[in-house]
């Protein structure tokens, strides 16, 4: 919408006008600080007719998981120029932490998803992660304890997982702290932060802010450490919580289960 609008030179004043978009809400959209709605897209596509609905469709793919959320998509690019990274993920291991064999555990739960676009998403997900540690971004990674109980797959892989966050934890550029099972306003939804934007995801989908939003979700993410386990607590955690599956399940009982 912000491309579209300043390749015709128009204000965000006549952008209004042409669109009946309220201009503070165009602003909000523009920066990040509000997602789309379905009217917004309607009206775009009737002041942009060139791009044949491209907004309507756009909209309609945000609503929807096929391999991943549409607003994902713009996100991995900021992500690539972050300097610093701050990661939370409620429940499950973070994708960026995840094996290969963990994340296609996970993905294969997803109900209806094919095995051609869980391959989609698995090799996206490990280009991701090669991407992120080739270079030296600064990265504070929250690891909800609920998560090193869960099983995802076997407890093989399990196992595995723990080694594997055991090792990150120590690369010089990480912080990886676990956080206890406490009630937390962060539980309900993923928050990645990068020096200007933060994406925010739940099960419906997700979206990427900037502005004010950022600075709200940080002191969210800073309390969410305060809570947590002392760095050398949390990985003495991983390295007992990796003996523990080596046995079997701690605590869950069978393998992930498959889709609904």
């Amino acid at each position: 919408m912000h491309k579209e609008r300043l390749a015709r030179g128009w204000s965000l004043r006549e952008f209004s006008a042409r669109t009946g978009i309220n201009i503070g809400h165009a602003s909000r959209i523009e920066n990040g600080k509000r997602p789309p709605t379905e009217k917004v897209a309607a009206a775009c596509d009737l002041a942009f007719p060139e791009r044949r609905g491209w907004f309507s469709e756009y909209y309609a793919e945000m609503s929807t998981w096929s391999e991943v959320p549409a607003a994902f998509k713009d996100w991995t690019e900021r992500e690539d120029r972050a300097a610093t990274l701050r990661v939370w993920s409620p429940s499950i291991v973070h994708g960026l932490l995840q094996t290969a064999d963990y994340a296609c555990a996970l993905l294969s739960t997803y109900p209806g998803v094919s095995k051609e676009a869980i391959n989609a998403r698995l090799a996206a997900r490990m280009e991701r992660q090669r991407r992120l540690f080739a270079r030296e971004v600064l990265a504070w990674f929250v690891v909800d304890e609920l998560s090193l109980y869960r099983q995802v797959g076997s407890p093989e892989v399990m196992t595995t997982q723990m080694r594997h966050l055991a090792t990150v934890s120590a690369m010089p550029n990480v912080t990886l702290q676990v956080l206890p099972a406490v009630a937390h306003p962060a539980t309900g939804s993923e928050i990645i932060l990068t020096d200007e934007w933060v994406y925010a995801e739940h099960a419906a989908g997700g979206f990427a802010y900037t502005g004010e939003t950022v600075t709200a979700l940080a002191r969210i993410f800073d309390s969410l450490r305060g809570e947590c386990r002392k760095v050398s607590e949390s990985a003495a955690l991983l390295e007992r919580m990796a003996e523990a599956w080596t046995g079997g399940s701690p605590l869950t009982v069978g393998p992930t289960g498959g889709p609904a």
